[in-house]
């Protein structure tokens, strides 16, 4: 029976998903990350597959590849408010419209400069690109504001150290 003095113990599952929140906070993920965009296009468009599976494997183990930061150092971050804002947002926030929105644009803008940058169309890819990242940064924007409005709520052991 468990009581308000003896919390139950974390499951293996709540601990790999907070392991992943600490580590993909790090503004060293989200920046780098962020920068695997116009790899990816970069990569396609000279069909160089080497460095399109290099950018693709860098992108799945990304999030986990950097350690927790230390809040002290990297509170002031917007990336990293960013992220603890998505984190928010993903656990507790309405999926169902605005910021949402913004990454439903950037689904099909994204396929369309993957596509012109397989077909070397310079134009098109630099405009689908730029289009994708700019959403990207409005989105990340919009979970800062989330985070800085619901911070409180925040029960990270991150956000208490």
């Amino acid at each position: 029976m468990e009581t308000a003095e003896t919390p139950r113990p974390e499951t293996a599952k709540e601990r790999l998903v907070r392991t992943f929140w600490e580590r993909h906070s790090n503004p060293k993920s989200g920046w780098t990350r962020a920068l695997s965009y116009p790899a990816v296009m970069v990569a396609l468009y000279r069909h160089d597959w080497k460095l399109l599976g290099a950018t693709v494997l860098f992108v799945a183990v990304n999030p986990v590849l950097f350690p927790k930061p230390d809040p002290e150092r990297a509170g002031d971050s917007w990336m990293y408010r960013g992220v603890l804002g998505e984190r928010l947002w993903m656990e507790r926030g309405d999926k169902r419209g605005y910021p949402n929105v913004l990454n439903a644009l950037n689904v099909p803008i994204f396929l369309c400069g993957l596509y012109a940058a397989y077909r070397r169309k310079p134009r098109a890819t630099a405009l689908c690109t730029l289009l994708s990242a700019g959403l990207k940064f409005w989105f990340v924007g919009e979970m800062v504001r989330y985070y800085e409005a619901h911070r409180e709520e925040f029960d990270s052991p991150s956000a208490s150290d």
